[in-house]
């Protein structure tokens, strides 16, 4: 059952969103999810490198500018970001604001500024006592912080515009 924290990430998930600590969530993946055409929820993954926490209400996320998640962002503007962990169960609804902005150096991807409306913290229920996420999702081999595209993306990133 979820319940929700408020309209804004709480300073745990803001300090794990923010890149302060990125070589610890090297290897785990994001569920994003958008709204297709026909209102269908679609999913990617997405990584720590790919998203960042400017602020309480801002997240910025870079992707292939000509993946459906970013045709569903422009046109619907609607994102949902999934934390599944062993620690906790987080889903942060949020609305990309403008964009996309473009990313220097890699010109097929975008940079999108998300606000952030929701953030749902999923507890079990009475009846789940005891049972646990037992992992989160993880890919291999994990990169080095120094290749050209992750430099790319992390500025891109770090210069994202942050909401008023």
């Amino acid at each position: 059952m979820s319940r929700s924290l408020g309209g804004s990430l709480p300073p745990d998930l803001l300090t794990r969103l923010s890149q302060l600590d990125l070589p610890s969530h090297l290897g785990k993946t994001l569920p994003l999810i958008t709204l297709d055409a026909e209102g269908r929820p679609h999913p990617m993954l997405v990584s720590y490198l790919e998203v960042r926490a400017a602020d309480p209400r801002t997240i910025g996320i870079v992707i292939n500018a000509k993946s459906r998640s970013s045709e569903n962002l422009r046109e619907r503007h609607f994102a949902t970001l999934l934390l599944v962990e062993l620690e906790q169960t987080i889903y942060v609804k949020a609305r990309a604001q403008g964009g996309p902005h473009p990313v220097e150096d890699l010109p097929d991807f975008a940079l999108f500024v998300l606000t952030v409306e929701d953030v749902l913290e999923d507890a079990p229920g009475e009846w789940e006592r005891g049972i646990r996420i037992a992992g989160g999702l993880r890919y291999t081999p994990l990169p080095s912080l120094d290749e050209p595209w992750i430099q790319a993306t992390l500025k891109a990133l770090a210069l994202a515009p942050r909401q008023p």
